[in-house]
């Protein structure tokens, strides 16, 4: 290994020495050449003096290291600037004698310069270490004490007082390190808000007088033409949701239960079929014998005697003129015309639909003893209530010429009315016993 070189030019010009960095102040004249204005913007400071010659520090890195380490900078930009320190001759490092410079460069001669038994480079007991400025040391064994909040009315106060300071006097330039002026740039401009006026804000209410809250009370009454205005109102909304409700019930509540009776009444028809009761001649008003059959319809509902609305009609089932003078024939008889009438909207509608009926469409009559078949022949879209003789023996207008075996099915027309009857007729085709079984237009 080469031996460090001693002589006057040592440490000046070869680049790999490090005592030609290590010199005091070399440092702070190369920061301060950069002149870096993101650093630091305001204007430069004044010329550094030239360094005064002192010899090599071989601790001068960590020391350096040391300095250069600032915690202090950061109690600074977050609490402000701190009061400086003096440092104290009781210090990490004693002062040292100043070096006066050399003719032959910025080092003393090497035969000034002893080696050291640690390493190739002089010790540091002989070099002068210049004096480093500490602002604002904190001891890190002392607990740092956090600044009391102020008082919230007071820092309204106060911030509305330094608005209007800042809104009169321009701003000075922001001084400190940069989280300082960070700081100062953000809150430029801004400003709490004033608070609002509330419940516990307003001032008490004036206490009125016995004639002011007189006054006042019958200002807050209404006039009698709102009050009527208003009954009206509700009246008439009273009203609306009681048609609504009545409109309710006539289209579907009564179809519901029109259609629960009628196939309740249905099903006893049925079993007293199935459990053999004796034949009867005549029927008492209101009482089910039979049932009627549209297949195109898919129409399945009893029969009773009479038509009486309450008790046949509006039960849902089909009723028998068999009262006089309108008393019709019965199926079983050899001649005449079977007469029925039912609803066409509402308490089960059960002939609803008898307009679509065509020639040639089957309607069968089921009784305990038989199933008789019918087929279409023609209809009558609107006649008077009061014309009785389409139910006649031999119904006029029917285009049935003499005494037969006719059925005919009656019903108020036009829909939701009762203005005019609607009338359809047939004729009976097929009478077959029901221990022959049902008749094919049921099975199909």
């Amino acid at each position: 290994m080469t031996p460090p070189r001693h002589g006057a030019g040592a440490g000046q010009d070869d680049p790999h020495d490090p005592r030609s960095y290590e010199a005091p102040g070399a440092f702070e004249a190369a920061v301060h050449g950069l002149s870096d204005p993101l650093n630091d913007p305001l204007p430069e400071p004044d010329p550094v003096p030239p360094p005064q010659q002192a010899p090599y520090d071989p601790q001068g890195p960590q020391r350096a290291a040391q300095e250069w380490y600032d915690p202090e900078g950061y109690q600074r930009d977050w609490y402000g600037p701190q009061d400086p320190v003096q440092p104290s001759s009781a210090g990490p490092y004693p002062p040292a004698d100043p070096v006066q410079p050399s003719s032959a460069g910025s080092y003393p001669p090497a035969d000034d310069v002893q080696p050291s038994s640690v390493g190739p480079y002089p010790p540091a007991s002989d070099a002068a270490e210049p004096a480093t400025e500490v602002l604002g040391r904190i001891d890190a064994e002392d607990p740092v004490v956090p600044a009391p909040r102020p008082d919230p009315e007071e820092a309204d106060a106060a911030d509305a007082a330094d608005g209007a300071l800042a809104a009169a006097a321009p701003l000075a330039p922001p001084t400190g390190g940069r989280a300082e002026r960070r700081r100062a740039a953000k809150g430029r401009g801004r400003r709490r808000p004033a608070p609002r006026p509330g419940p516990e804000n307003a001032a008490p209410a004036k206490p009125m007088t016995r004639m002011e809250a007189r006054r006042a009370a019958k200002a807050a009454k209404d006039s009698p033409a709102v009050v009527i205005s208003r009954g009206i109102g509700e009246l008439f909304i009273t009203l609306g949701v009681l048609m609504l409700l009545f409109v309710t019930y006539q289209l579907w509540w009564t179809n519901v239960r029109a259609d629960q009776i009628a196939g309740r009444e249905t099903h006893k028809i049925q079993d007293d079929w199935a459990k053999g009761t004796p034949k009867q001649e005549a029927f008492e008003p209101g009482q089910g014998f039979a049932i009627i059959h549209i297949p195109k319809l898919d129409v399945v509902t009893p029969i009773a005697e009479g038509t009486s609305k309450e008790k046949v009609l509006d039960r849902g089932m089909v009723g028998h003129y068999s009262e006089k003078p309108l008393r019709t024939a019965m199926p079983s008889d050899k001649q005449g015309n079977f007469a029925l009438a039912g609803h066409r909207n509402t308490h089960g509608e059960p002939f609803r639909y008898i307009n679509r009926l065509k020639p040639g469409d089957p309607i069968v009559v089921e009784t305990r003893e038989a199933y008789y078949t019918y087929e279409m022949t023609s209809v009558l879209p609107q006649t008077s209530p009061s014309n009785v003789s389409v139910i006649g023996p031999v119904p006029k207008q029917s285009g049935f010429t003499g005494p037969g075996r006719y059925i005919t099915l009656t019903t108020c027309t036009p829909e939701f009315t009762s203005t005019y009857r609607l009338i359809v007729w047939g004729k009976m085709v097929d009478e077959r016993p029901r221990s022959k079984g049902k008749p094919d237009v049921l099975v199909d």
